[in-house]
């Protein structure tokens, strides 16, 4: 029996039962679907977090307390002197601009409504460094650092949880942790993505969150230090320079560093890492469902097997041959897997629109993206999975006598 002759007569098998065809197509089907969906998920939101983390910028550095190892104890903290040590040209010649930053959480309320967001106590130099902008009003500037002035600027998500718009706002009072604020601006929209939303924040001066709103232990002490080298090339340079600055100024010993520095690209390895593992996590849950399936095609083709004793019987008493039946029950398990993948693809194709969908009315930058790879690797896989569970189906088949077959009731 030739190639020809057996997918016409597997063809025939399949459509002389179609609802039990359809039934056994489902779970590779499903298990097609759900892993194309879940690899495209995965790479739309890797994108995302690596959209976001490149929107920083590719020439910052963020310089940070503590060392990554854990090898340090007590370390010092960084310091609004250690932030101004840096600024110095002379010292650090790859760098531009330096912002020191305070982070952490505050209720802010207005006009009986009330957020828990982000809170950043800022310098005027955030505004270049991470290029924020106002939509209306002014920015944070040095008048309002050395007064100590309680002033705010708002993000669009919180003015629009308190006030229900976010325009026309400047001159509104509003309270964080129940301490009263005069708003001096919007901050203009960005774009969410990952797994924050930069919209959600409110600024104030520095000095001011670390008098009233963020204290520390230490005074003039800050999180995190925001580093500005020239451009993207001098990013080494700049980060050698810091280091050597602040081991001169916390007087640490030779492979002791207190602080840690990490730059855009450490950012990208690390989302990278962690977004790889969680797709191929979930694709290996969906990969569970191809499995279920291939045992559904199993089942299925031991019943044709037995349900086709006598046909079997007949075309061997007729001079076919061992590997002519072998290949008969082969072709018919292995054509159902490839309608199986071809409808999964369609089914995992719709979820990822409708993921897509369902993101973008949440206002999650994820675009699920679907590659020829992900498409090629389930539609193999789903062929190998009709094959091996279709061998011994098959197998069973090519073994039967003739004479035993003729017999079968």
């Amino acid at each position: 029996m030739d190639f020809i002759a057996s997918l016409q007569a597997a063809i025939e098998s399949i459509t002389a039962n179609k609802l039990r065809s359809a039934l056994t197509v489902l779970g590779i089907v499903i298990g097609v679907g759900a892993v194309i969906a879940m690899l495209a998920i995965g790479r739309g939101a890797q994108d995302s977090i690596a959209g976001s983390i490149e929107g920083i910028g590719t020439n910052l550095l963020f310089v940070m307390r503590g060392d990554s190892q854990n090898q340090v104890r007590n370390p010092q903290p960084l310091t609004m002197d250690d932030a101004a040590a840096l600024s110095d040209v002379f010292q650090a010649p790859s760098v531009i601009n330096v912002a020191p930053l305070l982070q952490g959480s505050a209720t802010v309320s207005a006009r009986g409504e009330s957020t828990t967001t982000t809170l950043n106590g800022i310098t005027s130099e955030h505004e270049a460094v991470r290029g924020w902008s106002v939509s209306e009003g002014e920015f944070i500037n040095s008048s309002h650092l050395l007064g100590r002035s309680a002033v705010v600027l708002l993000g669009t998500a919180v003015a629009d949880d308190l006030f229900g718009r976010h325009d026309g706002l400047v001159g509104e009072t509003v309270r964080i942790n129940g301490q009263p604020f005069r708003v001096i601006g919007i901050l203009a929209e960005r774009g969410t993505g990952g797994f924050s939303n930069e919209n959600d924040t409110v600024m104030v001066p520095l000095t001011t969150a670390q008098a009233r709103l963020l204290q520390r232990s230490t005074p003039r002490s800050v999180d995190v230090i925001l580093v500005q080298a020239v451009d993207a090339d001098a990013v080494p340079q700049a980060s050698e320079q810091v280091a050597n600055i602040l081991r001169t100024r916390h007087r640490t010993a030779l492979g002791a560093d207190d602080f840690t520095i990490i730059n855009q690209q450490d950012f990208l390895d690390t989302a990278a890492s962690i977004t790889g593992v969680l797709t191929i996590f979930l694709g290996g849950i969906a990969a569970i469902s191809l499995l279920v399936g291939g045992i559904g095609i199993m089942n299925i083709m031991l019943v044709s097997v037995i349900e086709r004793t006598r046909e079997i019987g007949l075309r061997k008493a007729l001079g076919a041959r061992k590997r002519d039946i072998l290949f008969q029950f082969l072709a018919e398990s292995s054509l159902l897997s490839l309608i199986g993948g071809i409808l999964g693809i369609t089914l995992g194709w719709l979820i990822s629109v409708g993921v897509g969908a369902i993101a973008a009315a949440a206002n999650a930058d994820i675009v699920p993206k679907i590659g020829i790879d992900s498409v090629l690797l389930a539609t193999l896989f789903s062929m190998a999975v009709g094959l091996f569970f279709g061998l011994y189906p098959a197998n069973q088949a090519a073994n039967l006598q003739p004479v035993e077959a003729l017999r079968y009731e």
